[in-house]
This record gives structure tokens, sequence and C-alpha cells, in this order.
């Protein structure tokens, strides 16, 4: 189911890097910056290597055509297909950085896995749906009463149809629930196998391309959260992390240039996940809110906390999950900052 200066950008994460990041102590959240000029003038990257876990055409391309891709620091990508198998990651030390949504860290968390959650990214979510048939006289959430209903367990579609489900008197076990990977639930729903599919992403504009309608959306269900976890040994490493602080401000500056250039970033962007323009243009311009990373408030925890609470009430979380302790606030300061 989230403007961008050019180049100049990255000359300017690097010097802040340099005289704000390196002095992060390892053993504490809240260690200070290190802000004198001698202290600076040792910084050095050198030799400091980070891994950044993403997804096809997604932060990787963004920084590159923001011009902000050659950092001071080896980054190496892998690419992954979702945010559980980055949690994954992170837990067997195999990547040091990446994003998801608020979901897979809370299942993570139930299973022992070691992350820390570092920054908050507000995005767009009406792109998550409740699709029906172009012809349904389905015209409300209450009447899904009985009806087949497509979603993904533990996803974000399992927990905004939750969310629908119970603000309109229902729950799943009124519905005829139906977990489908997304290509699928797709294929169910255009076949008649199912009278609901909720879906996020760009099977949405197809969907509706070939006859669906769109029931209703996440907007005022999901947050629009989505979470920026790291590895808690980078963390340990003060030069990893003035690192990932580097990494966290390009990414602002990103998100920044692409809503000031929408029309070009739709031209790269379409390309490389091979999708026509018109429809990623879209997705663009239609989204709830624009992209950006924020620094953690305690309305984020709560937000993720919540999140953990209605997966435990559906049956889907062995025990209670107290999020709290993953979040990590050390880059508060860095992120709380004006752009310039």
């Amino acid at each position: 189911m989230p403007g961008f200066r050019p180049r100049h950008g990255a000359l300017l994460a690097t010097a802040m890097a340099r005289r704000k990041f390196l002095g992060l102590a390892a053993s504490s959240a809240a260690a200070a910056l290190v802000r004198s000029r001698e202290a600076a003038a040792e910084a050095d990257f050198g030799g400091v290597g980070l891994r950044l876990a993403d997804y096809k055409g997604a932060d990787t391309l963004l920084l590159k055509a923001a011009g902000l891709e050659r950092t001071p620091y080896k980054l190496s990508v892998a690419e992954f297909a979702s945010g559980n198998l980055i949690v994954e990651a992170i837990n067997a030390d195999a990547i040091d950085v990446g994003s998801m949504s608020e979901i897979p860290p809370v299942f993570g968390a139930a299973g022992g896995a070691r992350l820390a959650i570092v920054s908050v990214i507000k995005d767009d979510v009406n792109w998550q749906v409740v699709l029906v048939p172009k012809d349904s006289k389905i015209a409300s959430v209450a009447e899904l009463k009985g009806k087949r209903v497509g979603y993904l367990r533990a996803t974000t579609t399992h927990y905004y149809l939750a969310k629908m489900l119970a603000r309109a008197g229902l729950s799943f076990a009124d519905i005829v629930p139906v977990s489908l990977a997304p290509s699928d639930g797709h294929s169910a729903f255009m076949q008649g196998s199912l009278d609901a599919w909720a879906i996020y992403g760009y099977n949405v504009p197809f969907s509706i391309k070939e006859g669906a309608r769109v029931l209703v959306t996440a907007n005022g269900y999901l947050s629009g959260n989505y979470l920026y976890a790291a590895n808690p040994a980078a963390l340990a490493d003060p030069r990893r992390t003035a690192a990932i602080a580097d990494l966290l401000l390009r990414l602002r500056r990103a998100y920044a240039w692409r809503e000031a250039n929408l029309e070009q970033w739709a031209d790269i962007h379409a390309a490389a996940i091979s999708v026509p323009r018109a429809v990623d243009y879209e997705v663009l311009t239609k989204a709830s809110r624009r992209r950006d990373l924020y620094p953690i408030t305690d309305a984020d925890v709560a937000s993720a906390q919540n999140v953990a609470d209605t997966f435990r009430e559906l049956g889907a979380l062995p025990k209670p999950v107290d999020v709290a302790p993953l979040f990590d606030r050390r880059f508060s300061d860095v992120l709380g900052r004006r752009l310039s």
C-alpha cells in the first residue's frame, strides 16, 4: 500500500556527516554529536561499508536520479521483494539498514529478531484499497458480510481489512477470508472467484483499467508510516552509525527532489519497474501525501503498538509484543533539521 535538492546536496550531506555524526557513541541511543572543527577534520569514512536493503526501482534508483549516489563510504545494495525478508536479513547480520511497513518488525520482534527502528517514512495510502467488480452491487464494507474477500495474511491488507470490518461492526468471522499472494489474488478476482479484494500498489490501477471498482481506500485506516530499520551491530560501530546518518540525510534530499520533479521521476521509475509511464505518473500524483523521512515521535511508537495489538487480537501473533524497545531515536537531531 512513504522538493529535493540536486547534486550539491551530496557534498552538503557529506560535510554535515563529518562534522556532526562521527561522534555518535556506540553504546547509547542518546549519544551526543561531535561538533568541534578538530573532530570533523579527523573524520574519515575510508574503509567504511554500509549494506542497504532496497526494492526494485526504489531508494537506490532515486538517489541516482537526484545525483546523490556518490557516498564517501562504500554502499552495497541488495534487492529484496518484501519487508519481512529485510527484517530476516538484518537479524542475520546480512544487511545494515532497510525499510518496510510497520508490520514486519512486529512479527520479527515476536520471533526474537534483533533490529532497531531509526526513522519513519510518511507515505501514501490511497493505493491500498478494497476492490469489487465493476458491476458488483456491494456498496459498503458492511455488505461484505458472508462474501469471499481476498487479502494477504500478515501484510497491510490484513491489517486495514480488519480495521474496516471492525468499523462496520464486523470481523473476519463474518466474511470468507481468502489469503492469496497478489498474482493469485488478481487471477481469482478477475475470474470471479472473489467478491472483493484487499490489495495495494500497481495492482490497483491495473485492476481498475480491467474493470474493477474501488469500494474503499485505506486512507483513515492505515497510518501511512513506513519504517527505516537498522542492524544493532551497525549502530554499535560509530563509523557505520555515521554512514547511516549520512544515508538518511541523502534520502531526505532525494525524496524532496522526487516531489519537485515528479514528471522526470515518472519517466525514470516507470522504465525501471516496467509499467506504463501514464500509470506510474497517476500513482505518484494521486498519492494521499508526499513521501518524506522524519524523526521518530511518540505517536509513531503508538501507531506501531496498535499494529502489534491488532495482529495479536487477530490471532496472527503468538504472544503480545511491546514495540517501544525497537525504536532508537539517536538520529532525531539529524532528521529534525530543516534541509538547506
